[in-house]
C-alpha cells in the first residue's frame, strides 16, 4: 500500500486552495457532503458536454482523501481501464498540489471497470458463493467458440434451415443477460430473423451455461450477472458493500440494468454514493445501456439524491452551443440544462444543402482542404456519421484526392470481405488470368477449395479464350449446380455500371449463404454500385479504388504510415468523448438521422436525437451539417428507384433554424479534367531486359 501523507484529515486544506481552478458548480459537486464527519448523501452530477466532468470527479476523490477518506475504501468504476488510469493520475496530481505529496497510485486499489472490479470481487469471494477460486474468464472469441461447441453438440449446425451462427447466438445471449429482457422480447425487437429458433436457442443457452459450469469458466457477461446474483442476498450484499465507504461511478448514463442492480445493492441507502453522467449523451442502447438508470437515480432514495448540474462548457463557441441546446431542448424528457460558454464567435453552424451524397463528399473534401490552407491541421478536423456506410462516398473522394485519413467505427469500406469479393469478381471478369482474384472468387462457390481452384485457373491459363473456356470446364461434383450460372455471369457483357449490377446479382446468393448480416452488407454493395456511376468504366473504377496507398489508408484504429497529419472519420458512437476544432456531420436528413432502423419506438427516436446532439457538441470552433437532397437507400425493392428525395432531419425543425446559417453548395461549372491522349503500348518485360542488360 502506498504512503499517505500524515497531514490528510488533519486540516482538510493542506497547502493552498486546490479547488480554486473549479467553477462554482464543479466545486459544489466536489465538496458536497465532504468534511461533515458522516458519509455524504447520494449525489448525481449531471455533466453537460465539455463541462469538465473528469476534472470534477477527480477533484471530488482528491477532496475526500484530503479530508481523511481511506483510499483503500474508495471504489471508483469507469467504462475503460484507460479512463480509470487517467482519473487515478489526476487524483495523484491534485493531492500532491494540496499536500505537497500525492496519494500513491496503488493506494487507490479499487479503481477500474465494472467488469474488472466484478472479476476481483468474485475471485475474492469464490468459496463463499460456490465458485472454484481458480476459475478462468473467457473473452468474446473463447465464448463464441464454446457456444459453437454446444451448437454442434445439439446438432443445431446441421438443421435444414440455417441456424444462427455462433457470433449471433452469443450476441442474443449477451443481450438477454445485460438488458434483463426475456428471450422472446429480445428476438422480437433485436433479432427478428432468428425468432423462429426461440425454443432451440433456449436449449442452446442452457447447454452453454452447463458447459461453463462444468469447465469452471465465466464469460464476460457472467462477471456482471454472477455479481448481481450474489448481491440479491441482502446480508451478503451488506458484507460486500461494507468494504467501501465511497462508491463513485463515471458515465452512469451508459450503465445497463445489471450494473444498476449491483450499485443499488452496494449502497441501498445511497450514503457515500456519487454518480456522474449526462442523460443527453446516452447513446448505447444497442449495448443494453438504458437512460432510465440516470433519469430515475434521484428518486431511488428517500430523501432524493442531490443533483448538481454542470452547464459551463469549455469546448464550443456560443453559436454551436445555442444550436446544440436547441436540438436537445426538444427532447421528451431529461434534466433541464442550458450549456453556456464565454467563447464568443460570429460564425453560426452551417446547414449545407447539396444535390446528393457525391456532392456532399466533394464539398467536405474541399472544405477540409480550405481549412488546412488556413492553418488548421487535418487532425483538428473530423467527419462524423450515423453508420459506417455513410462515409463510403467520402472515402472514395478522399482517396482520389490523396487526403490521408483514419476511420474509427468499423472496417474501412474497401477492406470488408464482401466488397473485396465483388471487386475480385470484376477483376477476374476483366482479366481471367488474375490468379489472386480467381482464387478468391472460385472459392466462393460451394464445393471448390484451394486445390480445385488452382486446377481451374491452370486450365484457364492455357486457353486462348479463358472466359469462353469456363463453360467447358468440369467443376467438382459438389459445385456442378452452381457452375453454369457462374460461367454465364463471367461471360456476360454489359455497359458500365450495369456490369457491376450483374456481378452483384450473381454474388448476392453467396452473400446470404455466408453472412448472417447479409442485409447490412448488401447496403454496402449498393453503395459501391452508386459510387461506380462516377467512373467512366470498369478499368477506371477498379484502378482508382485499388490504388489506396499507405498514406491514405484508414483502418479501424490505424494511422497513415507516411503522414503525421490525417483527417478523422468516425461514427458518432466512436466519437463520444472526443473533440475537434472543425466537425462535419454527414446526412442530417430523415432516414439517416434518425436512421430508418431507429424509429421503431419513441425511445429509439429520442436516442437518435441524442446522437445528433453528441455529434454537434464535439465541435469547438466550426460545425457543418450536410443536407443531401437525394440519397441512396437500401430498404426498397431491388428493382425500385433507390434514390429518394431527402427531408431535413426532424431534429432540425423550422423553429430552431435561426441558430444555423443555410448554404447551398454545387461544384463549379465546367469542373473536370481535359481528356488525355492514350499512351503507347508498353512492353514491361522488354524494359526489364533493357535494365538487366
Amino acid at each position: 500500500m502506498g504512503h499517505i501523507d500524515s497531514r490528510i484529515g488533519q486540516d482538510g486544506a493542506g497547502r493552498g486552495d486546490y479547488l480554486a481552478k473549479l467553477n462554482a458548480e464543479q466545486r459544489a459537486a466536489a465538496e458536497f457532503g465532504v468534511g461533515t464527519g458522516a458519509l455524504p448523501p447520494p449525489l448525481l452530477v449531471i455533466a453537460g458536454a465539455g463541462s469538465g466532468k473528469t476534472a470534477t470527479l477527480a477533484h471530488r476523490v482528491a477532496h475526500l482523501l484530503v479530508n481523511g477518506a481511506d483510499p483503500r475504501r474508495i471504489l471508483l468504476m469507469t467504462f475503460s481501464r484507460r479512463a480509470a488510469t487517467e482519473l487515478t493520475r489526476r487524483v495523484e496530481r491534485i493531492t500532491a498540489e494540496a499536500l505537497g505529496t500525492g496519494v500513491a497510485a496503488e493506494a487507490l486499489a479499487w479503481a477500474g471497470t465494472f467488469h474488472g472490479i466484478g472479476a476481483r470481487v468474485l475471485r475474492d469471494e469464490a468459496q463463499a458463493i460456490g465458485l472454484h477460486p481458480d476459475f478462468t474468464i473467457h473473452d468474446r472469441e473463447d465464448s463464441a467458440d464454446l457456444m459453437n461447441l454446444c451448437r454442434h453438440g445439439l446438432e443445431l449446425s446441421t438443421t435444414a434451415t440455417r441456424f444462427p451462427a455462433k457470433g449471433t447466438c452469443l450476441a442474443i445471449y449477451s443481450r438477454v443477460v445485460n438488458a434483463g429482457e426475456p428471450l422472446g422480447e429480445v428476438l422480437r425487437d433485436r433479432f427478428p430473423w432468428c425468432a423462429m429458433w426461440q425454443a432451440e436457442l433456449k436449449t442452446l443457452f442452457a447447454a452453454y451455461v452447463r458447459a461453463k459450469q462444468a469447465q469452471n469458466v465465466l464469460d464476460y457477461d457472467d462477471l456482471l450477472l454472477a455479481w448481481a446474483q450474489v448481491m440479491s442476498d441482502a446480508d451478503f450484499a451488506a458484507h460486500i458493500g461494507a468494504a467501501w465507504d465511497h462508491v463513485l461511478i463515471d458515465e452512469y448514463q451508459d450503465t445497463n440494468r445489471l450494473q444498476a442492480r449491483i450499485l443499488m445493492a452496494l449502497k441501498p441507502g445511497g450514503q457515500g454514493l456519487t454518480v456522474v453522467g449526462d442523460d443527453a449523451q446516452s447513446i448505447y442502447a444497442f449495448r443494453a445501456a438504458t437512460v432510465r438508470n440516470i433519469l430515475d437515480f434521484p428518486a431511488a432514495f428517500d430523501p432524493p439524491a442531490r443533483v448538481v448540474t454542470l452547464e459551463r462548457n469549455y469546448r464550443s463557441t456560443k453559436p454551436i452551443l445555442a444550436a446544440a441546446n436547441a436540438v436537445i431542448g426538444l427532447a421528451r424528457e431529461g434534466y433541464a440544462k442550458a450549456l453556456w460558454t464565454e467563447r464568443d464567435s460570429a460564425e453560426l453552424p452551417r446547414l449545407v444543402t447539396v444535390a446528393g451524397e457525391a456532392e456532399q463528399a466533394r464539398y467536405v473534401a474541399e472544405d477540409v482542404l480550405a481549412a488546412r490552407e488556413e492553418g488548421m491541421r487535418l487532425k483538428d478536423q473530423a467527419v462524423l456519421f450515423r453508420t459506417s456506410s455513410h462515409s463510403l462516398q467520402l472515402e472514395a473522394e478522399l482517396t482520389r484526392r490523396n487526403i490521408p485519413y483514419v476511420k474509427f467505427g468499423g472496417l474501412k469500406f474497401l477492406d470488408t470481405a464482401h466488397v473485396k469479393d465483388l471487386m475480385a469478381f470484376l477483376r477476374l471478369a476483366r482479366n481471367p488470368r488474375d490468379r489472386v482474384a480467381g482464387f478468391r472468387v472460385l472459392q466462393l462457390i460451394p464445393g471448390i477449395g484451394p486445390v480445385a481452384a488452382g486446377r481451374i485457373l491452370d486450365a484457364l491459363a492455357l486457353s486462348s479464350d479463358p472466359l469462353s473456356a469456363l463453360a467447358d470446364i468440369e467443376p467438382p461434383a459438389r459445385a456442378a449446380a452452381d457452375w453454369p450460372g457462374f460461367a454465364a455471369a463471367m461471360a456476360a457483357r454489359a455497359d458500365w455500371p450495369a456490369a457491376l449490377g450483374l456481378a452483384r446479382a450473381w454474388y448476392e446468393p453467396h452473400l446470404e449463404r455466408m453472412h448472417e448480416d447479409a442485409e447490412a452488407r448488401r447496403a454496402d454493395l449498393m453503395q459501391l454500385e452508386q459510387i461506380a456511376t462516377g467512373y467512366p468504366g470498369a478499368e477506371a473504377f477498379l484502378t482508382e479504388l485499388a490504388l489506396d496507398p499507405p498514406d491514405a489508408t484508414g483502418g479501424q484504429a490505424g494511422v497513415p504510415l507516411r503522414d503525421e497529419d490525417y483527417l478523422i472519420l468516425s461514427t458518432i458512437h466512436s466519437a463520444k468523448g472526443q473533440e475537434w476544432k472543425s466537425v462535419h456531420l454527414l446526412n442530417a436528413v430523415d432516414g439517416c438521422m434518425p436512421s430508418d432502423l431507429g424509429t421503431g419506438s419513441e425511445e429509439e427516436i429520442e436516442e437518435e436525437r441524442r446522437l445528433m446532439y453528441v455529434a454537434m457538441t464535439r465541435a469547438k470552433d466550426r460545425l457543418s451539417l450536410g443536407l443531401p437532397l437525394r440519397f441512396y437507400v437500401t430498404q426498397q425493392g431491388r428493382n425500385g428507384d433507390r434514390h429518394v428525395h431527402a427531408m431535413r432531419s426532424r431534429f432540425l425543425p423550422r423553429e430552431i433554424l435561426v441558430h444555423f446559417r443555410a448554404e447551398t453548395w454545387a461544384p463549379p461549372a465546367g469542373q473536370g479534367s481535359a481528356p488525355r491522349p492514350a499512351p503507347a503500348p508498353i512492353d514491361i518485360a522488354a524494359q526489364l531486359r533493357d535494365m538487366w542488360d
